[in-house]
């Protein structure tokens, strides 16, 4: 919990690594996994909602509708498909992570996780604009 509240808080900061930039990049993912799971009716649609989301077609750096351009160097040759498909295994991983932080034992998401729904990250969002998660 801590964690979360403290980046979403956080509008910048200075990137000293690939490390950095992850973690800026799940902490926008997890983001839009809240305002995912906050309209999932039960945990059991929630991890369903969170598998689709994290294998849905995203961004990489340096297409058009990728949000951190600015931070992240475009990925060279043969490096496309390994980016798309460590960020697919991080964005299942945190989902399914996500699921249980935001839902614990009961079947309802938590109000104290939902109330992030509404803030945005570096005022950015991996959802492009006119899309619905």
């Amino acid at each position: 919990k801590q964690w979360y509240q403290r980046r979403v808080a956080i509008t910048a900061g200075e990137i000293k690594g690939t490390s950095d930039r992850l973690m800026i990049y799940l902490t926008l993912y997890a983001t839009d996994c809240i305002v995912k799971l906050q309209k999932s009716p039960s945990k059991n649609q929630a991890m369903k909602d969170m598998y689709s989301l994290a294998i849905s077609r995203f961004s990489l750096p340096g297409e058009a509708g990728f949000p951190l351009n600015s931070v992240y160097a475009r990925p060279q040759g043969g490096e496309v498909e390994k980016m798309r498909s460590y960020l697919t295994q991080c964005r299942q991983e945190l989902g399914q992570r996500m699921v249980e932080k935001v839902f614990g034992d009961s079947d309802k998401p938590s109000k104290w996780w939902t109330c992030f729904s509404r803030r945005k990250f570096m005022d950015k969002t991996l959802t492009p604009l006119g899309q619905h998660i």
